[in-house]
């Protein structure tokens, strides 16, 4: 019985030597592997391999792509694995024109930029030429893109007057802001800050510019109380009224639908 024994571990000496030599071979296979992908994560990050091959902006309309990229500092020689989106995204911002600005990498060799540029709220002359004013109040003189009929003209103000303009209708709706023709600053006495709007369906519309802006955005809903032959000049202020070019005396008052009134500004908010 006991060299039965003796034979048969003899018998398992040589397979355990294999089994250990193979589990040593799997071990110095694994670990080269992780060696030689070291190697090769240091090479590619080395090479032109892990550099950006392109550039893509989207979304820009007044800023051009070339003068985008220059504020980002990317290069074709920019390591994609390097980049600091944040701070590329800050860098961008600076522009007055920039509203939103998000800056990602796809990889392996992409950087995408996608821009919001603020909203144009208006055009002004300038050296007999209009040129959009933003919702930032920056006017872009020197812009070549000209009217674009989404905005209205401006007429008769200053630049702090524009500020003002641009804090109060930077948050109409576009659909709105394309029924306007024109906005002309009319100073009174009695309210400095008055405005009168030219609407592109023949209708004025007067008012402090605050009231206006809180109320133009349910204009569709005060003109369709009135009949499609009036015309005059709608009052915003405190109430809405009709006053008819053709009898003073002819005056409507106008309702204001506030549900629609916040529905509106909701949907500004979400844009």
């Amino acid at each position: 019985m006991s060299d039965k024994n003796v034979v048969s571990i003899e018998d398992r000496i040589p397979k355990l030597k294999h089994a250990r030599k193979k589990k040593a071979n799997r071990r110095l296979i694994f670990y080269l592997s992780i060696f030689f992908l070291l190697i090769a994560i240091v090479v590619y990050l080395q090479s032109p391999l892990s550099h950006i091959r392109t550039i893509e902006v989207n979304g820009n309309t007044f800023l051009n792509e070339e003068k985008i990229i220059k504020y980002s500092e990317l290069t074709t020689d920019t390591n994609i694995w390097t980049i600091n989106t944040k701070s590329i995204e800050q860098a961008i911002a600076k522009d007055p024109v920039i509203k939103n600005i998000q800056v990602n990498r796809n990889f392996p060799s992409t950087v995408t930029m996608e821009v919001e540029e603020q909203p144009v709220i208006g055009y002004i002359n300038v050296d007999s030429d209009y040129v959009p004013v933003l919702g930032n109040g920056e006017v872009l003189s020197g812009n070549n893109q000209g009217f674009t009929g989404n905005a209205p003209f401006l007429h008769g103000f200053n630049e702090e007057q524009l500020k003002q303009l641009a804090t109060e209708m930077k948050d109409v709706p576009q659909s709105i802001m394309s029924l306007i023709s024109e906005i002309h600053w009319v100073e009174t006495d009695e309210d400095i800050n008055k405005i009168m709007l030219y609407m592109n369906d023949g209708y004025t519309v007067l008012g402090s510019l605050r009231e206006i802006s809180n109320k133009i955005s349910v204009y569709p809903s005060i003109v369709s109380q009135l009949e499609p032959e009036d015309e005059g000049v709608i009052h915003i202020g405190v109430g809405v009224y009709f006053e008819s070019y053709h009898d003073d005396e002819d005056v409507t008052e106008l309702e204001v639908d506030e549900t629609s009134e916040n529905d509106s500004e909701d949907g500004a908010e979400e844009d």
